[in-house]
Formats: C-alpha cells, structure tokens, sequence
C-alpha cells in the first residue's frame, strides 16, 4: 500500500459526513493526492466502499520510527559555539515555528488549562496545539521531557487529549499514544546538528483513543501528514542550524 491514500474529493467528503465528522475532504485531498482516473465510472457506493477498504488496511499497519536532521559546519569553534547557542534559543521558542517560511504548520504553546503562552521555551506538563495548513483539524501534544547539557539540547512531546476538553481519554492527534516527537540541537566539534526524531508513529484510529476522528486521523496520518512530514521537519531542522529564518 503507498503511503498516500488516493480518493475522489466527493467520495471522501460523502464518507466523513455519513461518520458525521467534519468535511475536510477538499483540504485532504490536496495534501494526499487525487487520482481521478482510479475511480472513473465507480458509482458512488463502489466509491465509499473502496476508501473503507484503503482505511482497513492502513488501520493494521506498523507503526514507524522517522528521523529528519540537518547540519552546518563553522570554521572556528567560538562561531560555532555561538551558533549553538542561539540554535537553543530557536528550539524552544516554539511559537516561533509558525514563522517557518512557506507552507507550514502553526505551533503555539499552551499551559496545563489550555490557555495559549506566549514564553520563550515550554515546561513539562505544557502542550503544543497543532495546526497543520489547509486542514481545520487540530492535533494537540504535550511536552513530557526536556534535557540540556552541555553540548546538546531536547523536548519531547507526545500525542494528548485537548486540555481544554472533558475528554481525557481522547487523544487530538492523528497518531496514538505511543507515538513521540524529539527536537534536539547539538554541538559536535565545529558542526551544529539538529534533529526531529519520530518514534512509534501509528495512526490513532482504535478505540475510545480516537473517539469520533479515527477515518480522519488515518488519512491525515498515512495521506496528508506522509506527503507534508518531510517538507515540515526538512524546514524545522534547516532553521533550528540557521539555513533559513522565520518571516
């Protein structure tokens, strides 16, 4: 199975709203891509019955682990001693991510209630509400780990529930539990490394986990978010070692 998933605009916007959930289908489809020609002259429940069917089969495959990095190497150790640490600065200024130029996601830091901050790095226990373009979708992570030492720099975040919600056993995100996300900085010798590394990246489409979002999370997961995963992390990682800056 590819990673994109590959359906009608109008088929999948029918789907949603039989599960009652919101249509994003024209958004969807942009970022996982529309091969008309697979479905020309299907009716329309042939159409509903052949997504069910791409839908099953992403459901029951592995999850995945992902790593995105990218470098730059100084002359002297004093420049690149000072490029790390303004690269620490960049890696928890999370609200400063929505600036990434072109397409890219809107980050924004929010406390344990879900009331949005405006701080120049994030605690443990806070949460980072995501927003990826073109989908009204959002996916909420929160922040269960942060390391610094001497030479490097780290969070990490996991899916969770909404924190502004009365449903802790719903988890907003397209992936499970399971997954995470770790963005680290590091200083080796003259070279700064920046990293994105995704762990246990499975689609959250099982259970009370879920709740209404499962067929949504699963394209997202295996459709929209495959195709727009590298664009994003490619560029986070870029500015994180001063390649590109915020606008």
């Amino acid at each position: 199975m590819p990673a994109f998933v590959f359906i009608t605009t109008f088929g999948l916007k029918l789907y949603l709203i039989l599960y009652q959930i919101k249509p994003l289908a024209p958004n969807i489809c942009y970022y996982t891509g529309v091969r008309k020609k697979k479905h020309a002259g299907m009716g329309l429940k042939d159409i509903v019955n052949t997504v069910k069917k791409e839908v099953e089969v992403l459901q029951k495959e592995d999850a995945k682990d992902k790593l995105f990095t990218e470098g730059t190497q100084y002359t002297t150790q004093e420049a690149a001693s000072e490029a790390f640490e303004k690269a620490k600065q960049k890696l928890f200024a999370v609200n400063k991510w929505s600036g990434l130029p072109g397409i890219s996601s809107t980050f924004e830091l929010h406390d344990a209630n879900g009331n949005q901050l405006f701080a120049d790095r994030p605690e443990i226990g806070q949460f980072v509400r995501i927003k990826l373009p073109g989908i009204p979708l959002e996916n909420w992570v929160q922040v269960v780990n942060i390391k610094e030492e001497k030479q490097a720099a780290e969070f990490t975040v996991k899916p969770s529930p909404d924190p502004t919600e009365e449903h802790p056993q719903e988890v907003k995100h397209f992936f499970g539990k399971e997954a995470s996300s770790t963005f680290r900085v590091e200083l080796q010798g003259t070279t700064l490394k920046a990293y994105e590394i995704g762990q246990e990246e499975k689609p959250n489409n099982q259970g009370e986990e879920a709740g209404n979002r499962a067929i949504v999370n699963t394209l997202v997961a295996e459709g929209g978010w495959a195709g727009f995963q590298k664009l994003q992390w490619d560029k986070l990682t870029a500015y994180l070692v001063h390649k590109i800056e915020v606008e």
